[in-house]
């Protein structure tokens, strides 16, 4: 039995799952406060509206439908003797989803700000050689492949260390998955200079893992620059938010990667050049202060040689004044030491009535220099007197 009224259902998908090519999914309603189911039922989308509904989702909204997501249906009731009562899906509205997974990265992205840690990634610099790259992708993906293969056939001959990290990079797992790859990275951190979350060859419609807060989290806190190349052209995720960089696929993250390296080549060429410049500028700066000095010196050396020419001159002409000034001073002080001689002439004192005892040739001051039997002299003026010391007792 079909009932004719069709109804719109808001609901949370419980389930999904495609059988057959037709769709079954489970719908629930929760508890805003307990977030604890509190409604559910069963609804089908047979095969040849799933085929229509289901390419204009996912074109819509980026996303393929999985449990957890919420959803507005446009449903009819079906009640089957052998299979019960059900709803059977004619249509679903994209815009409702849009605005539930919207409303969900606002809130992801308020509580990322709310902790001071959104920005934290844009705060790292990518180092100038950045040459050591940690790399999340799956392995054997075909993006993973492109950006080995862009890295290691780039026209300088830059030469990176790549080391790969697998995880799962499309479905419910992706977020526990790229988080273990990081924690596996953490204990080496220092051993790679970034770190690139790369993506290809999958569906474009099943990102929805790269939209949680745990991931989040993880990216933004990470200590050194995330690079995220998840290849897709809607809104950036918010793992392309927090990231340090994000660029659109795997190989213009290779590409930005050889850059960075060309950027720095370049800065090395242009330093050089100019301190070769620099020092080219020195020596013909030199050069000129040498040929300056080898016109100065002749010039300089005449001028030397004439003014000491020119102070000869005038020693010699002050030369004669100044030896008789010189002489004149010496005799008047032989006068004055003459004079000054004259008056100790012993012969003087002779002629005053004083005599000068003499003992061996010196002059006696004490008689306690005498002893009996010596022989002295004593000189008078008018001649000399010979002794012979006699002691009395």
């Amino acid at each position: 039995m079909q009932l004719p009224d069709e109804y719109w259902v808001e609901a949370e998908l419980a389930e999904c799952r495609e059988r057959g090519g037709h769709c079954y999914l489970e719908l629930i309603e929760k508890e805003e406060a307990a977030n604890t189911p509190v409604a559910k039922a069963s609804a089908k989308c047979w095969r040849q509206t799933w085929q229509i509904v289901l390419p204009y989702f996912e074109r819509a909204t980026g996303q393929t439908i999985h449990a957890g997501m919420k959803v507005l249906l446009k449903v009819y009731a079906q009640f089957h003797e052998a299979y019960g009562f059900s709803w059977i899906v004619s249509d679903i509205d994209p815009t409702y989803t849009l605005g539930d997974m919207a409303r969900k990265r606002q809130e992801i992205i308020r509580k990322l700000k709310e902790a001071g840690i959104f920005d934290l990634q844009r705060e790292l610099c990518i180092p100038l050689f950045a040459q050591r790259i940690a790399v999340i992708s799956a392995e054997g993906a075909a993006g993973y492949g492109d950006f080995c293969r862009q890295l290691e056939d780039n026209e300088y001959g830059f030469r990176f260390e790549v080391t790969l990290f697998p995880a799962i990079m499309q479905g419910e797992q992706v977020e526990t998955s790229v988080v273990t790859a990081l924690n596996a990275i953490y204990p080496h951190v220092h051993d790679f200079d970034v770190v690139v979350i790369i993506r290809g060859g999958g569906a474009t419609s099943d990102l929805s893992g790269f939209d949680t807060l745990a991931l989040a989290e993880n990216v933004s806190q990470f200590p050194i620059p995330i690079i995220t190349g998840i290849g897709h052209d809607r809104d950036e995720s918010i793992l392309d938010m927090v990231a340090n960089t994000r660029v659109k696929t795997p190989t213009a993250a290779a590409a930005l990667l050889i850059d960075n390296l060309r950027q720095v080549l370049e800065r090395i060429n242009n330093a050089q050049q100019r301190i070769t410049l620099a020092i080219h500028q020195k020596i013909s700066n030199q050069k000129s202060r040498l040929t300056n000095l080898q016109t100065l010196i002749p010039a300089l050396v005449e001028r030397k040689l004439s003014n000491a020419k020119h102070r000869v001159e005038l020693l010699e002409n002050r030369l004669p004044a100044a030896t008789e000034r010189i002489m004149t001073n010496q005799k008047h002080k032989l006068s004055q030491i003459e004079l000054m001689l004259q008056s100790y002439d012993p012969q003087l004192l002779l002629k005053r009535g004083y005599s000068i005892t003499l003992l061996n040739g010196r002059a006696v001051r004490d008689p306690e220099e005498l002893k009996a039997g010596d022989k002295i002299e004593t000189r008078v003026e008018k001649g000399t007197i010979q002794s012979v010391v006699i002691i009395e007792k």
